[in-house]
């Protein structure tokens, strides 16, 4: 997988439009199509914000990296009150409906 496949692959899994992609990091919705249809590469320092953002390393992005980065699917809530995991299952909810909303 290319540098441009790992960025689309990326976002998609985010399930962000191009453009909210470009919000996030600061640039132009064309500066991710040309990323994603690989006409042009980002600078380095564009590349460790993406790598970042995604939190993937930059030899991910760069195909030097084989292995699919794993995204955290669970939370450690122990050691939090019943009324506290309420709250955290409150923001979940709420990044969950912003997201479809976003779509």
């Amino acid at each position: 997988m290319m540098f441009s496949e790992r960025v689309r692959h990326l976002r998609q899994s985010k399930e962000l439009k191009q453009v909210q992609l470009a919000d996030k990091l600061g640039v132009t919705k064309q500066s991710v199509s040309n990323w994603e249809n690989g006409n042009i590469m980002p600078s380095v320092e564009m590349l460790m914000r993406i790598a970042d953002f995604f939190h993937v390393t930059t030899d991910y992005l760069l195909a030097h990296e084989v292995q699919e980065p794993e995204f955290p699917k669970t939370l450690d809530l122990t050691g939090l009150t019943d009324c506290q995991i309420e709250h955290v299952q409150l923001i979940v909810d709420d990044l969950r409906n912003s997201a479809r909303d976003d779509n």
